[in-house]
Formats: structure tokens, sequence, C-alpha cells
């Protein structure tokens, strides 16, 4: 059999490799010998050096007197290291070049060539062991007369079925795992020579057969199903707008305008995917976003206030303009913070929901917000402020700046803090999270305070590019694309699970795909209705993903 012929045994195999080990390994043995008494010893006396830092059994003068010999004998060890690096350098070189002249067309291609054989020997044995099954199974039932055992011949039929075809599986997970070890033994070598240190292109050819090796459809489905759909969708318009508008959709400032719209509600989703991190959400959103613009236009008012607030006319026209901004600024995020922390507090100390504590603050918020204002529109802001905070330089809105400092920033505190860190385990397990030490408490209420920072912070910018007419009933339904936004961007209700990077794809979507329905002239209702859709398509995959890890 001609596939037959490929195929090699492991003996042959270690054969085919035995050269390309005898060759490296014995330059890896120079290096060995030459890093012995420099690299090697000055990586040891670094970690001496290390451990002794945090070593309590001796005084300090002692520490100082052992610090002071291993500092000496460092510098000897470096000096070694030193001398011998061009001679090191120079054998690595040759080692790496004689991997890449050899180990691909000496060995790696008869690995894989053996493989695809292999995987086509197992092809062919599962259907040989189904069709001999299938005429068993026939002749069997041939035999039969009655009904309960013909049921257990059939249902006995099923079961050798799926057993062949985890056989199959099986050897083919074989296969692809002595494919993937063939590949990874070149690296295997380089990394013992360059002691972990890899070019540019082999850490991405690393990562490329990794993922390959690791590649499944089901879970990559779970993961992106929802945004290969979407994008169909946003494709599929890009082609039905200028058949029906007679002009294209995807233009440079179609683009630059929904990141413009983005910008604002980035603020809000990034605020809320803190809390959804928690298991929570916040329901508040949309009048914070209102409370807000009402306060900053007021602020901000071109002119004396014509419309009051409990009454009181407010008049600012007295304070030069930027320390009008500031203020602005300062006032929407102590209302938005005091309001968040409000809930936050009921949700920490008396373990209430968010969906309670937030609903309570949205009412709260609104009723004051209207009341006080008796629901009227403040109208404009002064007209330079626009171009003093969001100006446009050529043609692209600076706003778009605003939110990548704000997802740089969310993304730092996630990731590289102790806040970071104690959000995903609070989220994860608050019960663990408790037992190991971390303040649920105030881990909760940091998340909305943190939160309440970005709301205000979203509601200053959004007054700003709305040039005002604030109005307490602005911002109606906001929470909904925060909270969708986010779900759709892969933050997880189940808590403990998610990434800056997701919510930031989330705003995207959302916000290009209202801009998208509404050039084309789809009713708003009906817009209502896509999200709607996005919305429990994404929280079904979540809840998939969480039933298939359970």
């Amino acid at each position: 059999m001609a596939e037959q012929g490929k195929i090699l045994t492991a003996e042959q195999e270690s054969k085919l490799r035995q050269p390309i080990d005898s060759y490296v390994g014995g330059i890896q043995n120079k290096i060995n010998a030459l890093r012995k008494d420099g690299t090697d010893r000055v990586i040891e006396i670094q970690s001496t050096l290390d451990n002794l830092k945090r070593d309590r059994i001796y005084s300090a003068q002692e520490k100082e007197s052992r610090r002071a010999k291993l500092m000496a004998e460092l510098e000897a060890a470096k000096a070694v290291e030193a001398k011998n690096k061009a001679e090191v350098d120079k054998l690595i070189a040759d080692a790496v070049a004689y991997l890449k002249a050899h180990f691909d067309a000496d060995y790696f291609q008869a690995v894989k060539a053996s493989c695809a054989a292999e995987r086509a020997q197992a092809q062919a044995k599962y259907q040989a062991a189904v069709s001999q099954l299938e005429q068993n199974h026939q002749k069997t039932l041939a035999s039969l007369t009655n009904p309960n055992e013909i049921k257990d011949e059939k249902y006995v039929h099923k079961n050798r079925l799926f057993d062949a075809k985890m056989q199959l599986a099986n050897d083919l997970q074989a296969i692809k795992d002595r494919q993937h070890a063939a590949f990874q033994h070149q690296y295997h070598l380089i990394d013992m020579l360059r002691m972990s240190k890899f070019t540019f292109a082999e850490s991405a050819a690393q990562r490329w057969e990794t993922y390959q090796y690791s590649f499944n459809q089901r879970d990559f489905l779970l993961r992106n199903g929802l945004y290969l759909a979407i994008a169909v969708i946003f494709i599929a318009m890009c082609f039905i707008t200028p058949v029906v508008k007679g002009f294209p959709l995807l233009t440079v400032n179609n683009v630059l305008n929904i990141l413009q719209q983005a910008s604002p509600r980035m603020f809000l989703a990034l605020g809320v995917a803190g809390l959804i991190m928690l298991a929570g959400t916040d329901l508040s959103i949309g009048r914070m976003v209102g409370m807000g613009m009402t306060a900053a236009t007021i602020v901000m008012h071109k002119g004396i206030n014509t419309g009051s607030v409990f009454g009181h006319i407010f008049d600012f026209t007295g304070m030069p303009v930027f320390a009008r901004v500031l203020l602005a600024l300062i006032v929407c995020i102590v209302l938005c913070t005091i309001f968040t922390a409000i809930a936050g507090f009921f949700t920490a100390k008396f373990k209430m929901h968010p969906f309670i504590s937030t609903m309570s603050t949205m009412l709260i918020i609104f009723g004051l917000a209207t009341y006080s204002t008796k629901g009227v529109s403040f109208g404009g802001i002064e007209s330079e402020i626009s171009g003093m905070i969001i100006p446009k330089i050529n043609g692209f809105p600076t706003i778009i700046l605003w939110a990548l400092a704000a997802v740089i920033i969310v993304w730092f505190i996630w990731n590289k803090t102790t806040f970071g860190k104690n959000l995903y385990a609070v989220g994860g397990n608050p019960e663990a999270a408790s037992v190991s030490g971390i303040s649920v408490f105030w881990v909760t209420m940091g998340a909305f305070i943190l939160a309440g920072i970005l709301y205000g912070f979203g509601s200053w910018l959004e007054c700003i590019r709305m040039s005002g007419s604030g109005s307490a009933s602005y911002g109606q339904g906001w929470e909904m694309d925060a909270i969708a936004a986010c779900v759709v961007g892969g933050i997880s209700f189940t808590g403990g699970i998610g990434k800056i990077s997701g919510v930031v794809t989330g705003v995207f979507i959302f916000t290009a795909l209202t801009y998208s329905l509404t050039t084309l002239g789809i009713d708003t209702n009906l817009q209502f209705v896509f999200s709607g859709v996005i919305i429990i398509v994404a929280v079904m995959l979540d809840s998939l993903k969480y039933v298939q890890k359970k």
C-alpha cells in the first residue's frame, strides 16, 4: 500500500531525529560548559540574593556581610559571562542555522507526511469498522422476531457505532499529538540554546501552531458565532445600502461618526462592566446620563439659565469658560459617584442584589431631577467649549481619544492593580475571596465608585458632544445599550469572566449596528428587535459556555 509506506514507526522517527539531536546536543554541551561559571552562576547568585532579602534568620549585619560576598561573586561571574558571550552567541547561531537547514527538510516533513498517511489509514479503518458493524447488525436483525430483542439490538448497534467513532477520535488525537510534539521539538532545542528567548517570528510560529493544535470548532463557534453573524449582517448592509440609498455605508466619514457616537457610551459600558464582573448590573445608567447632562448644561450654559433647580436660577457667566468646564466635570462625577456609592453600599453591606439597589437609585435620580427642573431642557452650552475639549483636527474627532484614554486606564486597573485582581476573584467566587483575605465589601464599593466616575465622565462628554440641551429624560434606555455591549463583548453575568477588549468590541458592534440601521431608514422600534435578538443570543451563548464548564 502506497500510504502504508509513508507511515513512520516510533523507532524510524527517532532515527530521523537522531542526527539533529546529536549535532545540536554537542553544541549545547559546549554552551553549557561556557555558561557554567558565567551565566548559570549569575542566575544562581541573583536567586540567592533575592532569597536573602526575604530571609529572617540572619541579622542585618550578617545579611550585609553575605550580600557583599555574593555581590563580589556576582561581578566575577558576570565577567566570565561577558568573556564567553561572543563564543556562546557564535555556537547558538551555528546550531540555529543547522536547525533551519535540516529540521524541516530531514525530519518534520517526513513526520508530517506520516501523520497524513496515518489519518487516512484511521479513516479507512473507521469506515471498514462501520461497514462491518452494519453487516453484522443487519444479519442479526434478520434472525430476530421478538420486538424487544430487535429494540435491544438497535440500542447495542448504536453504542457500537459510538464506540467506533470515539476510537477514531482517539486515533486522530494521537496523530495530532505526535505531529505537534514533532513541531515543538525544534523550539525545545532553541529554548535550551537561547534560555527561553525567541525571535518575534519564532514566537508567532509557535502561537499559530498552538492555536491550530488546540482549535475546537464547537468552542470557536460558542466564542465567536455571534460576532460572525453580526459581521455577515453588517457586510450585507454594506452591499444593500448603495442599492437602496444610493450611497456607500462603509466610508471613512461614517466610520468616524460611529466612533464619535461610541465614545461617550464607552465610558458607560466600562463602568457597568465592573459591576457585571461581580455578577451584578446597573439599571440607573440612563438616568445618571440625564442627571449629568442636566447638571453639566446648567454649569456650561450660554448666558444665565432660563430654567430653575428647586426654584433657584443659576448664573455661572462670571466664571472663565475653562473653569466652568472643569466645574461641570467635577459636578457630574460627584453626583454620579454619590448615587453609585449608595447603591454599592446597600449591595455590599446587606447583600442586596444590584438589580434592586440600582433600580431604587434610578427612580430616586429620575424623580429628583424631574421634580427639581420641572423636566425642562436647559438649552445649549457655550459654543467654544466643544472646540476646546473635543475639537476636530483635519476632520478627525478627538472625542475618540478620550474614549481611548478611558479604555487604557480601565484596562490597567483591571489587569495591573491589586483591585483588578480582587475584582476577578470576588466576581468568580466571593466566599473563596473572603476566606483568602480579600474584602468583598470594599471591592464591591470600589467597583460601584469607579462606575460612578466613568458615568460622570461619559455624561459630561456627551453634553459637550451634543452642545448641551440637557434634560432629565435624556439617556433613557442607555443602560440597556451599555449592559448589552458588555454581554455581547463576553463579560459574563456569572461573574469573574471578561476582558476590556470585549467591552470595546461590544460598544462598537451596537453603535455600528444602530448607525447602519438608521442609515438604511429602519424604524427605531424595529431596531429594538435587532438589539433584543442580539442580547438573548449573546446570553444564550454565555450560558452554554458556563454549562459546558460545569
